[in-house]
């Protein structure tokens, strides 16, 4: 079975990079020195310092593995590269919302980046799969729970 996908812009694929670099040298360093001093303090069967450590290193160790697997599935798209005539990955969309009659901005990024404080969304959201391929000037229709909100595009950059 062939992994998913992580499509991501060049930025974000540049954080969770630095992020590994900074994952792998504490691993190595600060939590590595944590366990050795917590040995040296004798018995590991009621040693809570040495169970800190311990958690900490498994902890650590799965986010890097995460960020590994994020890393090697990544495909950026690079912003730009589709133009600016339909709404993709990278793009920033400026809408109209119909309903509550305010214009509002997205940037469009893939899963791993989407942050709503940034007004960062993921193309697998439901306003991020209705903006997908759609033009300035088109009415797109995103269904929630709450019920059908109608946004015009009034532009793509």
């Amino acid at each position: 079975m062939e992994a998913k996908k992580n499509y991501m812009t060049a930025d974000g694929l540049k954080k969770l990079e630095e992020e590994l670099a900074q994952l792998r040298k504490y691993l190595s360093n600060d939590v590595a020195q944590k366990i050795k001093e917590a040995r040296e303090q004798g018995d590991l069967s009621e040693n809570a310092e040495y169970d800190a450590a311990m958690d900490e290193q498994r902890d650590t160790a799965a986010r890097i593995e995460k960020l590994e697997n994020l890393i090697k599935n990544a495909e950026v798209i690079p912003e730009g590269e589709h133009g600016f005539d339909k709404v993709n990955i990278g793009c920033t969309v400026k809408v109209f919302d119909i309903e509550f009659d305010e214009e509002m901005e997205f940037k469009l990024v893939g899963s791993t980046e989407a942050n709503s404080l940034e007004n960062k969304i993921s193309n697998e959201s439901p306003v991020g799969k209705a903006l997908i391929g759609a033009s300035v000037g088109e009415t797109v229709e995103v269904e929630t729970e709450a019920g059908v909100i109608k946004y015009k595009i009034l532009d793509i950059q």
